[in-house]
């Protein structure tokens, strides 16, 4: 392990950390193969960025590495690997989220995203993996056409650390959008972040978190909810869903300021203290508006609600953590669709928790694979040499099928040639 590296935060430190994670359900395990390592194994699917279970199904048979680097005794069949995996419970694998986290807090790392020198910004928001007028399953959420067609899909609601300042977000395990039980009608955003939120502070319950949300959130109800659990907001205002809140701030003297950076000019406004709507005036809010003029003269307008009490002094450091929302939108669900891990793929829906568990696992080779960028120097070279991401995941993906090797100090060191390999060839056949 190189010195610089620290090892609970390469990837042997994190593999075998979410090695251990999954090993806790094998204590009852009777079946052929371990639930440890069908979890392992459709971890490798999303960590080597396999574009279909058929592929990394027929690679199985003659790669040492998914049993070297992924701590696998045996490998699945994926027709195996998804029988077992739909019965098991997604929410099991909150557990190596959590784990891996707390090993970044532990290192020191985490403390890269504090905002405001408290805070710890997390941008929430929901996307959806799964759509389709054939396949589905009595969790899937329903739309009804005009012309009598029903649309299945699946959705979920995903939280990261955000900075501004800090390329690399650190998704936590995400919550599925999927119809409850005994339910007639379809889950919500709004109660998927109930559940989010309740299982944010259980697992995190001594961080000071701020959660960035989009003007969908902006409402009384999930305001209180997010007071109740002691964690504070920035969140997206629309003048169309909040006439009551504007036309206050239309006929208020507010507070401006207007900031150079880079070549860009943000005229910032804001006034403390204003009630958020006409139902609920016990719901007191801070509102900042932010107009950005280009060098171009393009003008664009921005508007929140916080509970932090606005001042010269942190205006322009608010606007810079409510404009890191967008995070969640271009380093994650836009990386995780565009660059290499298959998102939008169907990798199999199963009838019962499928779907759901490989979303999962996507996001946790995903997290992994960020920690690593954020922390481990010979995965930062390996990114360095190869440019781009797609073209480290398609060296990734030629060493893996062709070198047999036990570590991924090794395995990264090779892929970005800091390793001289001698192979010798045999003259005499």
């Amino acid at each position: 392990m190189s010195k610089k590296t620290k090892k609970h935060l390469s990837g042997d430190g994190l593999f075998k950390n979410v090695s251990d994670c999954f090993h806790k359900y094998d204590n009852t395990d009777l079946k052929a193969i371990s639930t440890h390592d069908v979890l392992m194994s459709s971890l490798a699917v999303f960590s080597m960025k396999y574009p279909s279970l058929l592929q990394f199904d027929k690679d199985r048979f003659i790669n040492a590495n998914i049993k070297n680097l992924f701590h696998c005794t045996q490998v699945p069949s994926d027709t195996y690997m998804r029988e077992r995996l739909d019965e098991f419970n997604y929410k099991q694998i909150n557990v190596a989220f959590k784990s891996i986290l707390s090993e970044v807090q532990r290192g020191k790392k985490l403390e890269q995203y504090k905002f405001l020198n408290n805070y710890y910004l997390i941008s929430l928001d929901g996307t959806g993996y799964f759509s389709s007028k054939n396949v589905h399953c009595e969790n899937c959420c329903e739309k009804k056409h005009r012309d009598g067609s029903t649309s299945y899909y699946h959705q979920m609601l995903s939280g990261v650390f955000v900075h501004p300042d800090v390329k690399q977000v650190l998704p936590l395990a995400p919550e599925p959008i999927t119809k409850q039980d005994g339910a007639a009608k379809n889950d919500c955003e709004r109660n998927a972040a109930k559940r989010f939120i309740t299982q944010l502070k259980n697992d995190h319950p001594k961080l000071p978190l701020m959660i960035v949300e989009d003007g969908l959130a902006s409402n009384a109800p999930h305001i209180k909810y997010l007071q109740q659990h002691d964690i504070r907001y920035i969140l997206g205002a629309k003048e169309s869903d909040h006439k009551w809140l504007f036309e206050i701030v239309n006929n208020s003297d507010l507070h401006k300021k207007i900031v150079t950076h880079g070549k860009k000019i943000s005229k910032l406004r804001y006034i403390n203290s204003v009630e958020l709507n006409y139902s609920n005036p016990d719901v007191l809010v801070n509102f900042l508006e932010c107009t950005e003029l280009s060098p171009k003269g393009r003008k664009m307008r921005f508007c929140w609600v916080t509970d932090i009490v606005i001042t010269d002094d942190n205006v322009f450091e608010l606007m810079r953590g409510a404009r890191a929302r967008w995070k969640i939108e271009n380093e994650t669900f836009n990386t995780l669709k565009n660059q290499g891990y298959h998102f939008e793929h169907n990798f199999g829906h199963g009838n019962n928790n499928l779907s759901n568990v490989f979303a999962h696992m996507m996001l946790l080779a995903f997290l992994i694979d960020q920690v690593q960028e954020l922390c481990c120097p010979v995965f930062q070279k390996a990114i360095t040499f190869h440019l781009r991401k797609k073209y480290l995941w398609e060296g990734v993906k030629s060493t893996f099928k062709l070198l047999n090797i036990s570590t991924w100090e090794d395995f990264y060191r090779i892929v970005s040639f800091d390793i001289k390999l001698q192979i010798t060839y045999d003259n005499s056949a």
